[in-house]
C-alpha cells in the first residue's frame, strides 16, 4: 500500500516535454552551434569569451551552464516519474511497477555500457558507470523510494542522503590525505573508484559518475519527483509557478551557502551540487510550466516538444556520430573559420529526425 494515496495522472505536460527538450538541445549538440557563431561573429569578445566559459565544465570547483545539463535531465526524470508512477500503480499494481522500474533500470544501464564503448577495447575496458548508468541507477531506486514513502519522509530521505554524503566525506579518513580533503584525488568518492570500481574510469582512476556519488544523485531524482507532486496538486496554475520558483531559489542559495564547507563540485555529485543543480532545475520547470501550460504560449514550443519526446533514441544516434555523418554529405566540412555551418546542419539533421519521428508518433521508449 503507498504512502500517498494515488490520484490520476494529469494530462500530459507540454512544458515537461519541451524543457526535456531544451535540456536535450544543449546535449545534442545547439552549445557548439552557439559557441561556432560567436567565434565568427563575434571573435575576441566578452560575449564570446562568456560564451566559451559558460559551455564548458568547471575542471573542478564552481558551476557552469554546462553543469546544469547532466542534473536537470535526472531531475526531469523525477518529475516524470512523480506525474507517471501513481497511474501506473493504480492501473497495474505494486509488484509490476517495482518490476518495471528495475527492468527499466536495466535496460538504461545496459545502453549505457554500449554507449561507452562496450566490449570493444576487452573486458576490462568496460566503463561500468556513466551518465546513462546513473540515470537508470538513480531514477530507479528514487521512484521506487516514491512509491512507499509521504512527500514529507521523501524530503528527509534527500536531506539524509546529501547531508550523510558529506559527512562521509568531511570525516572518513582517505589513506594518504586524511579526512575532509575534497581535492581531486584526495577524496573519499574517488578513492573507493579506485579500490572498487573494475574497468575503465572516465577520469583515469575514478569516475564523475562513480560509486559513492550515485548516492547524492538520487537526492537529484527526489528533487524531481517532489517538484512533479507540487504539479500534481491541487494548487493553481500561479502558485504552482510560484512555489517552483521560490522554493528553487531557495535551494540555489543553500548550495552556495555550504560551498565553502562543501565545495560545488559536479565531478563529485557534491551535496551543494545537487542543491544548486537542483534549484536551478526547480527555476526552469516554473518558468517553462508557467509560460506554457499558465500562459498556453506554446508557439514557440514545438521543436523542443519534438526533441523531448524521444530523447534516449537522439541521444544514441547522437553519440554513434548519425547526425554529423549525414549533415558532413550535405554541407561537407568547410575552413575553421566557416565551421559553424557543419555544426548548425549537424543540429538540424537532428531537428529534422526528432520532427519525423514525432510527427510520425514513433516514441522510443524505456
Amino acid at each position: 500500500m503507498p504512502a500517498d494515496t494515488p490520484s490520476p495522472a494529469p494530462q500530459r505536460l507540454v512544458s515537461l516535454d519541451a524543457l526535456r527538450g531544451f535540456d536535450m538541445f544543449w546535449i545534442l549538440g545547439f552549445g557548439g552551434v552557439v559557441e561556432a557563431v560567436a567565434k565568427h561573429f563575434c571573435p575576441g569578445t566578452a560575449l564570446e569569451k562568456l560564451i566559451d566559459t559558460q559551455l564548458e565544465h568547471v575542471n573542478w570547483q564552481g558551476f557552469h551552464v554546462e553543469d546544469l545539463i547532466f542534473p536537470l535531465f535526472l531531475f526531469i526524470a523525477g518529475v516524470s516519474m512523480a506525474l507517471a508512477l501513481p497511474k501506473r500503480l493504480q492501473r497495474e499494481g505494486m509488484g509490476v511497477t517495482v518490476r518495471h522500474l528495475v527492468a527499466r533500470a536495466l535496460i538504461i544501464f545496459v545502453i549505457g555500457i554500449i554507449y561507452s564503448g562496450g566490449l570493444s577495447k576487452g573486458f576490462d575496458q568496460i566503463r561500468w558507470l556513466g551518465v546513462l548508468q546513473r540515470i537508470g541507477l538513480a531514477s530507479a531506486i528514487a521512484g521506487m523510494l516514491s512509491l512507499v514513502l509521504h512527500a514529507r519522509s521523501l524530503i528527509i530521505t534527500a536531506v539524509s542522503l546529501l547531508v550523510g554524503y558529506y559527512l562521509m566525506l568531511k570525516f572518513i579518513p582517505v589513506p594518504g590525505f586524511g579526512a575532509g580533503d575534497f581535492a581531486e584525488g584526495h577524496n573519499l568518492t574517488n578513492y573507493l573508484d579506485r579500490i572498487w570500481l573494475p574497468g575503465r574510469k572516465y577520469d583515469g582512476d575514478h569516475d564523475p559518475e562513480g560509486i559513492l556519488s550515485t548516492l547524492p544523485a538520487i537526492a537529484s531524482a527526489l528533487l524531481g519527483i517532489l517538484a512533479g507532486k507540487g504539479l500534481n496538486s491541487s494548487a493553481t496554475t500561479g502558485k504552482k509557478v510560484l512555489g517552483l520558483i521560490i522554493c528553487g531559489s531557495a535551494l540555489v542559495v543553500l548550495g552556495w551557502l555550504w560551498d565553502p564547507y562543501f565545495p560545488v563540485v559536479k565531478k563529485l555529485w557534491s551535496s551543494s551540487f545537487v542543491l544548486v543543480a537542483g534549484g536551478w532545475s526547480a527555476i526552469l520547470l516554473g518558468v517553462f510550466y508557467g509560460i506554457i501550460d499558465g500562459l498556453n504560449w506554446k508557439g514557440w514550443a514545438p521543436p523542443c516538444v519534438w526533441v523531448g519526446a524521444n530523447p534516449i533514441a537522439l541521444y544514441l544516434a547522437s553519440g554513434l556520430g548519425f547526425f554529423s555523418v549525414v549533415s558532413g554529405r550535405l554541407v561537407g566540412y568547410p575552413p575553421s573559420e566557416w565551421s559553424w555551418i557543419t555544426s548548425l546542419a549537424t543540429f538540424l539533421v537532428m531537428l529534422m529526425t526528432a520532427r519525423w519521428l514525432y510527427k510520425r508518433g514513433i516514441y522510443i521508449r524505456i
